[in-house]
């Protein structure tokens, strides 16, 4: 199988089709896949195919030594029966050599076998399969066929070969899903052979298809196998576009679907283009048709193309062509492009004019006044063509037989041009002379001009015509007074039958009465004196004067030529009057007419005859005979008496045409073009058209033709006969009467050199047009309901159907004026032209309406003939309706957003009714929060709509997007409101009242912000606590900064940016602080303080520290200053040598996120360093830090003082225990400072305060450790409710001293009331620690960095829970706590105070407060000592082992040659101070650290450099203890006196247990606490001189006193009944109120466990008594008596109990029996063998049984 399928080649180009698919047979065998196994090269498989029973089959196996060495092998044989090969032996195969093993195979049945040959080498094993198969069909196709991409109707293709890679013989089958199919879909494929398969996609459905097609081959026994055929249909999208004339392209998104052609010259052919867009990824097939024309014959406008594909994104490129026929005529056309399917129909409209030529006449008569007879004038005549197009004229007159020739009668006016035509005047009689010659012009109507002239004899002399006689002529003509001669309209002139006019016509007199004026001459239209002349039709103008018979005449074939036949002439006067007829004679032409001169009597005819003398044979003859027709009397002037009755002459023309072919001969051939049009301009029903037809002469011969009328009557043609010279033209003008609106056909017969068989058909076609109309929806326009009071406007479109303009307006019932309109009421529809009128839609009530307007329809120029008007119907429905708007979500938070920022989103509005409802949107705007109302109602508005305005359609959703942009830290509400937009309430002004709610959006102004939650320090600044460290670092102003809100000129640089061009950047922010590192030695560790910064906001904060250099832009160093301040120079050293560092110096918080920072400052120079560094909050805060750090010299003594100003807790004046506050000093120096305070105007501020000790100092002097924090102890005592401050001195021995100024502040308890009964109540709490806050090296960490205790009475105990966590994660840690002053240990109890703490193990300590003395203030720094266990094992063997060899040194000496004379004392180390750390055995329970000296600080590298000078090496240095990691807790505290707590936190009181055996210490007793005390009175001397066992024995002595008194209840009585006294003596010096109080106050001290009820018992025990003396008989006196025993035994026994509960060691060892059990609860749920917060759970047991 893996042989047969590998590497087989696809050749698609040779193949060969069977009847059901195509098959290609493979060229090669496949190859046999090989392996190489340790430089062996052997095949992987070897099969047998076509085996048969009872048949060996060998194949041999090849293997190769591929390796360049010698190769040794051996194998196995095949384990099965049915493959055997030779007996296994060693095989050596050399370099290159091979070796061939033959395999048998023997088959015993018909299955398929395997088995292998195993091979093994040195280096392993591996096999050969062997395997036999079985012949079976298989066909190899992909699994999967990936489509182009397709158009919805279009159709895709792919092909896919599929091989036969079986042994058979295999026939195969298709089934596959629509859109799908398979070509071929069946067929047969030999084994080896392959076929290409043709899948075709055509969807009609635009989705992905991922199908599967099967395929079914094989034999009796059918398999299938599918392939997965996969493709991707979509829809596609055409858009049209015009293209630019100007060649600018299309901008984008702009398209034009009108198609303009302009005017475009008659018979000539202008073609442009448009570009088809398809805007999808698809190649979109598409078809273009043309709207249905009911005239099809008449197409202007025509497109080759009728289908395309337009490639996706791509474009068509159609080409569209414009061939107008009739001039002046507007043609508008549309083209529809339909997409495949029909699924999209885009619509071009093509519009276009047709232009003609504009000749026109200089001047519309010649006039050649008069000549003489026999010569000849010449005159000019020009012609102008005023169009761009050119024009064929032609003068109807035959210049070879007429007495006016023209130079060029006929030719083509170019555009724009004039032509000058020489007119030439040669009579052949003495008579005046005129003709009315016409101009005509292809594609324009005929012009006339008159010709006229008198011929002078020397015997006749007729009356020279002039152009005014003309006037008069054609004004007597319309009169009727031309039939008249001259002679007699003279007479009746004199008659006064006749009268003159004022323009000097002749008129008939005026009948009385008058009733109209006189006829005039009207110009008549061109085309009508053209046609109706009488001859071709049988209407004329006017009645003819002198006719003329035949006007046309063909002489046929005149063979032979003198057998000719004269033509008889008759020409008839119809005038009253004697004319005379002269012919005009032409000299070589082959027509003659006889008589030439001859006299018609008034209303007679006269004979004549045309003699026609053809010259030769075989041609053809044409003349026109021109003969002039005249009153006689016109023939001298002297009988003419008026001029106004003279009369010109009248034209007569006589067309003759003739052939002199002889029968046998053929006519010239007419070579000639015709250009006539094929339909006849519209009109109205049964009106004249006219259309125009040129002939052009293109042969060198004459072309004569004729016209049988007769053939078609239903067309005039004029002229019917004629000559054309050869080059020469003619131009025919043909009239049709269409009577109705059918189409009428007609064909003309032009019959050319009088042979039938040139005869050409002209076929053309008439149609009345009649005032069609076509309203869009049959005549009914649905308007969608409206909302009432707002206007709903649809589109109608009306279409003219005819091929004639017209003229529309609407008409609208006045009732339904106000709630329809429509623009434009009126307006020209072009032929075929649809367009479309604005409907306006206003209901003014909730109803449905049904309207009705009228369309009237009009020619553009009314014909009297054609209707004026008709009219359609529109049918109009609409329906008012009422709406109203929602919002999705009426309520929308946007939740917070930062200040200044923006922050968008949108409102979707519904809009449920069935009517468009357009709205007007506003906002209110409620600012809350901690704020001054009347400043933040000014605010703008911080929400912006996108739009206020819009149109939300029925059941649809409209998005209104919204920016909030708050400008505070505040809430903000915004109340959107709508109103409904009608046209009487446009603004928002006009519909406050009609304002509906429609939505709220929240949201919360916020800035980026975080707080500083931890901080910690190392390296130099380790000793330095955390109430200490926040000081220094003024991490609580710093917070404060950040929770303020933000000015202005914070959001100068929104972001960090390079601002600065000077080396000190400018200050856009007013908050300052200090960043004080505090002070260290030159040279010792860097201090480091890690800052833990967390983000309580609700939005991602980016910080950065920036420093000065961050802050500045790059400049060139030209722009540099050269000169830097001393300033600037400071900042530089400290910059560059990177004194203070911030890692990382920038970052980002997300909410509730936490990140430590860490800052640092190096040693490294002595003085005092400043850095201004900003810490900069992208969109937030600005923040100037002020980095300050001190380096001192080692052996300087320093004492870092944080500020120069101190501040006491603030005290109630009269309090009678005053706390002990504490001001801290740090000692940053790396020697021990011994410091004391002058107290010089503190005893000034007592003398001013009448001795009282205002300030009072309890420690004013001491010593500070190296590296840690010393105390001062003060007690602040005020007098009055006001401030006091006083300037202490501070002396450093061997320092520098400093002036503290100390402040305080009293106040008045009864004037500031309850809430501030201490400035300092402290609430129990806890701070807790962060394990994301270490140290580098921190192996363990606290559960809590602080606890505050709180406000606590004197003589109790308080105590706190913590956990000591090991967090590493493999080795133990070594604990101890260490208590800083002998005054906390006193007081604090902790346990363990160390131990020893295993990997991921959490250690529980209690820490307790047993405050004892006078009421103070607790700020203690307890320090945990944290050491890795191993390295205080390693570090023990090894001072082991120095210490081992130091006692042998002390005892070896060595004696070298080099010494002999010299004395020298051995190197020892024993001058070095050996340090032990205070761990006895870390198996046991650690003991408490005692205080002991401070070891010395690790050597700088000034002391390095000194022990290498020294050749320390060779001194074994004694080994340093490992360096602890310090954990700082600090437990803060404010303690009372009983009396003092009680009155001020009643409530509290009872939650404390007062111990009976507190430790006697009295308040100005301990020497060691008050020898520095500066105000001790005489009375307590004696006591301070008492020993300690006189002390206690007085101390017991009163305590048994005092509690005898408190546990006296007759002692109480008595007290009781000498206060009722009615006059006691000391009740003088007492009032009442002050004695309740009092008494009140004694009996509230005693303590509830302490006091019993007075005189209970014995009152009890007394009414016993009473009642029994009452009820016992004398003589049960005995008995009575025992029971009384008895009794007395009890309450003794009762009083005794009572008594033990009061004594104060059952309540101390309650109260620690309390205490431990607890501890053990807490314990055990740390270590999770109890869970506190778990449910409780009660077992019910079963009943038993045997209830």
């Amino acid at each position: 199988m893996l042989a047969q399928a590998h590497g087989e080649p696809q050749n698609s180009d040779s193949f060969r089709k069977l009847c059901c698919g195509c098959v290609k047979k493979s060229a090669r065998k496949a190859k046999k896949k090989k392996g190489v196994f340790w430089g062996i090269e052997v095949a992987e498989t070897l099969r047998w195919h076509g085996w048969e029973l009872g048949k060996e089959m060998i194949k041999h196996l090849i293997l190769k030594n591929v390796h360049e060495k010698t190769q040794k092998l051996s194998y196995r044989c095949p384990s099965t029966r049915f493959f055997f090969t030779v007996f296994p032996q060693p095989i050596t195969l050399s370099p290159g050599m091979s070796l061939t093993l033959p395999i048998v195979f023997r088959p015993t049945e018909k299955r398929e076998y395997e088995d292998s040959v195993c091979f093994k080498k040195a280096e392993g094993e591996f096999s050969v399969t062997l395997r036999a198969t079985l012949p079976r069909p298989c066909l190899s196709f992909p699994a999967a066929v990936q489509l182009p991409i397709c158009a919805v109707y279009n159709v895709t293709e792919t092909t896919f070969p599929v091989r036969n890679i079986g042994d058979l013989v295999t026939v195969f089958a298709w089934e596959m899903p629509s859109p799908f199919y398979m070509i071929p879909d069946c067929g047969m494929l030999n084994p080896g052979a392959e076929c290409m398969v043709k899948v075709v996609f055509q969807p009609k459905v635009a989705v992905v298809y991922d199908v599967a097609a099967t395929c079914w081959f094989g034999g009796e026994e059918k398999q299938k196998r599918t392939i997965q055929l996969k493709a991707l249909a979509k829809y596609p999208y055409l858009r049209v576009s015009v293209t630019e004339e100007e060649g600018e392209g299309i901008q984008a998104g702009k398209f034009r679907d009108v198609l303009c052609f302009g005017s475009v010259p008659v018979g000539t052919t202008v073609e442009k283009c448009v570009e088809i867009f398809n805007m999808s990824v698809v190649d979109a097939p598409c078809r273009i048709e043309r709207a249905k024309d009911p005239l099809v014959r008449d197409h202007v406008f025509s497109c080759d193309v009728s289908h395309g594909v337009v490639p996706a994104k791509g474009k068509l490129v159609l080409c569209l062509r414009f061939q107008p026929q009739t001039v002046g005529e507007h043609s508008t056309d549309y083209f529809t492009i339909i997409s495949a399917g029909s699924l999209l129909q885009t619509v071009l409209k093509v519009v276009g004019s047709c232009k003609g030529p504009l000749v026109s006449l200089h001047q519309y008569s010649v006039d050649f006044d008069w000549i003489n007879l026999g010569e000849s004038l010449m005159e000019t005549l020009k012609i102008s063509n005023i169009s761009d197009v050119p024009a064929y004229y032609q003068f109807d007159i035959d210049g070879r037989g007429s007495v006016f020739s023209l130079d060029r009668p006929c030719g083509v006016l170019e555009g724009t041009t004039t032509l000058a035509l020489k007119v030439t005047f040669r009579p052949t009689h003495p008579i005046s002379y005129h003709r009315r010659v016409v101009c005509l012009v292809h594609h324009q109507e005929p012009m006339y001009v008159d010709f006229f002239g008198t011929c002078h004899s020397d015997i006749a002399k007729p009356a020279i015509l002039q152009a005014r006689h003309l006037s008069w002529y054609r004004t007597n003509m319309v009169r009727g007074l031309t039939f008249y001669p001259p002679d007699i309209l003279s007479v009746m002139l004199k008659d006064g039958k006749l009268q003159m006019d004022e323009k000097g016509a002749l008129m008939l007199p005026p009948e009385i009465p008058q009733d109209k004026p006189p006829k005039e001459y009207f110009e008549a239209n061109s085309m009508t004196e053209y046609f109706c002349d009488g001859v071709s039709s049988d209407l004329a103008l006017f009645p003819p004067h002198v006719s003329v018979s035949p006007r046309e005449y063909d002489f046929g074939c005149c063979v032979p030529l003198h057998k000719v036949e004269p033509l008889p002439l008759c020409v008839t006067n119809h005038t009253k009057g004697k004319i005379t007829v002269a012919w005009t004679p032409s000299h070589g032409s082959a027509f003659r007419v006889s008589p030439e001169i001859c006299d018609i009597p008034p209303l007679k005819s006269s004979a004549f005859r045309v003699l026609f003398q053809p010259a030769q044979l075989n041609s053809l003859y044409a003349a026109e005979l021109e003969g002039f027709a005249f009153y006689k009397v016109l023939r001298h002037y002297s009988n003419i008496e008026e001029d106004a009755t003279i009369c010109p002459s009248w034209c007569l023309t006589v067309r003759l045409r003739a052939h002199t072919y002889e029968a046998e001969r053929e006519h010239f051939i007419p070579q000639y073009i015709l250009d006539v049009p094929k339909v006849f301009p519209p009109v109205a029903p049964n009106t004249d058209t006219y259309c125009s037809m040129l002939l052009l002469n293109m042969g060198t011969s004459l072309i004569t033709f004729s016209v049988n009328q007769a053939a078609c009557p239903s067309v005039l043609v004029k002229p019917c006969s004629g000559h054309i010279i050869p080059g020469g033209h003619q131009i025919f003008f043909l009239s049709a009467h269409p009577v109705n609106t059918i189409s009428q056909q007609h064909v003309l017969p032009l019959q050319l050199n009088s042979y039938p068989g040139y005869t050409k058909e002209i076929a053309l076609w008439s149609c009345g047009e009649s005032l069609l109309l076509l309203l869009e929806g049959d005549g009914n326009l649905y308007f969608k309901p409206a909302y009432i009071g707002t206007s709903s406007t649809r589109m109608y479109t009306i279409k003219n159907c005819t091929r004639l303009p017209m003229v529309f307006t609407w008409k609208i019932h006045q009732s339904d004026s106000k709630i329809l309109s429509v623009s434009p009421t009126a307006g020209i529809l072009q032929p075929y032209e649809a367009t479309a009128q604005a409907w306006t839609f206003t209901p003014d009530k909730e109803t449905k309406h049904l309207l009705r307007a009228m369309v009237f329809v009009k020619r553009k120029s009314p014909d009297p003939v054609s209707p004026k008007s008709v009219g359609y119907a529109l049918r109009i429905v609409g329906e008012g309706v009422l709406g109203t708007i929602r919002a999705q979500k009426k309520h929308l938070d946007l939740g917070n957003v930062l200040v200044g920022d923006l922050q968008s989103c949108s409102v979707v509005l519904l809009n449920d009714g069935i009517c468009s409802l357009k709205y007007i949107l506003s906002v209110e705007q409620q600012i809350t929060g901690p704020c001054d109302p009347e400043e933040v109602r000014s605010d703008p508005l911080a929400l912006e709509l996108e739009q206020s305005r819009g149109m939300i359609p029925a059941r649809s959703k409209a998005f209104v997007r919204i920016t909030v942009r708050p400008a505070r830290r505040l809430h903000y509400t915004w109340s959107i409101k709508y109103a409904i937009c009608t046209p009487t309430a446009t603004g928002l002004a006009s519909t406050k009242e009609e304002q509906q709610p429609l939505c709220c959006i929240i949201a919360t102004g916020v800035y980026p912000t975080f707080c500083i939650a931890d901080a910690c320090s190392a390296g130099s600044a380790s000793g330095l606590s955390k109430l200490h460290l926040w000081r220094l670092f003024s991490l609580d102003t710093l917070n404060e900064y950040l929770e303020r809100d933000l000015t202005p000129s914070e959001l100068t640089y929104r972001v960090p940016t390079r601002h600065s061009t000077c080396l000190i950047p400018p200050v856009y922010t007013p908050h300052l602080l200090d960043f004080n590192f505090g002070a260290a030695p030159i040279g010792s560790e860097p201090t480091l303080v890690m800052l833990l910064l967390a983000n309580k906001g609700v939005v991602p904060v980016e910080w950065a520290f920036l420093f000065p250099s961050d802050q500045k832009m790059d400049v060139e160093h030209w722009a540099e200053d050269a000169e830097f301040s001393p300033h600037e120079l400071h900042q530089m050293r400290i910059q560059d040598n990177q004194l203070f560092s911030v890692s990382p110096k920038s970052g980002k918080l997300l909410p509730g996120q936490e990140e430590s920072v860490q800052l640092s400052h190096r040693h490294d120079f002595i003085g005092t360093d400043h850095l201004p560094v900003l810490l900069k909050v992208s969109y937030g805060h600005e923040i100037l830090l002020n980095f300050s750090g001190v380096t001192v010299e080692q052996d300087q003594r320093y004492i870092h003082f944080a500020s120069t100003k101190h501040f006491f807790t603030p005290i109630a004046i009269g309090t009678s225990h005053p706390p002990t506050q504490l001001y801290e000093l740090y000692n940053g120096g790396s020697m021990p400072v011994m410091f004391e305070v002058q107290l010089d105007n503190i005893v000034r501020i007592q003398e001013e305060n009448f001795q009282h000790p205002v300030f009072a100092c309890l420690t004013p002097r001491g010593e500070i450790p190296p590296g840690t924090t010393g105390h001062i102890e003060w007690i602040f005592s005020p007098l009055e409710a006001r401030m006091y401050l006083v300037d202490v001195p501070i002396h450093i021995l061997g320092g520098e001293s400093a002036l503290i100024t100390f402040q305080g502040v009293g106040y008045d308890l009864n004037t500031v009331g309850d809430t501030a009964t201490s400035s300092e109540v402290f609430s129990p709490s806890v701070f807790p620690g962060s394990t994301k806050l270490t140290v580098p090296g921190q192996a363990a960490t606290l559960s809590h960095h602080r606890i505050c205790l709180g406000n606590i009475p004197d003589c109790t105990k308080a105590s706190q829970l913590v956990f000591l966590n090991n967090i590493s994660e493999s080795k133990a840690v070594v604990f101890a706590w260490q208590i800083s002053t002998c005054k906390d240990k006193r007081v604090l109890q902790i346990a363990p105070e160390s131990g020893v703490v295993q990997p991921g193990e959490s250690i529980p300590c209690f820490i307790a407060l047993r405050p004892s003395g006078s009421a103070s203030f607790y700020s203690i720094d307890l320090v945990c000592e944290v050491y890795i266990q191993e390295s205080l094992v390693q570090y023990e063997r090894v001072l082991q082992e120095w210490e081992g060899a130091k006692e042998r040194q002390a005892v070896e000496f060595t004696i070298t040659e080099k010494d002999l004379g010299t004395k020298k004392k051995p190197k020892s180390p024993a001058g070095v101070t050996t340090k032990y750390l205070p761990f006895l055995s870390l198996q046991q329970t650690l003991p408490p650290i005692k205080n002991h000296p401070m070891p010395n600080l690790p050597a700088g590298h000034f002391q390095r450099r000194l022990l290498l000078d020294k050749e320390a090496s060779r001194v074994w240095v004694k080994p340093e203890p490992p360096k602890p990691i310090l954990l700082h807790l600090g437990v803060t505290a404010r303690s009372y006196s009983i009396e003092d707590f009680y009155s001020n936190f009643t409530s509290e009181f009872p939650k404390y247990f007062l111990s009976r055996d507190w430790p006697l210490e009295s308040k100005f007793v301990d020497g060691s606490r008050d020898r520095d005390r500066m105000d001790m009175d005489p009375k307590w001397l004696s006591l301070a001189a008492a020993s300690k066992q006189e002390l206690q024995t007085v101390t017991d002595i009163l305590t048994g006193v005092i509690r005898g008194l408190l546990e006296n209840t007759q002692f109480h009585d008595a007290v009781r009944r000498s206060l009722d006294e009615p006059i006691p003596y000391f009740s003088q010096f007492r009032c009442e109120e002050s004695a309740e109080l009092r008494d009140r106050r004694q009996c509230s001290m005693v303590p509830s466990r302490v006091s019993a009820s007075p005189d209970l018992y014995p009152e009890k025990d007394g009414e016993r008594k009473e009642t029994r003396q009452e009820t016992s008989p004398n003589n049960d006196l005995l008995e009575s008596w025992e029971r009384m025993s008895e009794i007395l035994h009890h309450e003794q026994l009762r009083e005794q109990k009572e008594m033990m509960s009061r004594q104060p060691a059952f309540g101390n060892l309650v109260e620690l029996l309390l205490e431990n059990t607890l501890q053990n609860i807490l314990i055990e749920a740390s270590r999770g063998e109890v869970v506190l917060t778990a449910r409780p759970r009660v077992i019910a047991l079963p009943p038993s049984p045997s209830r």
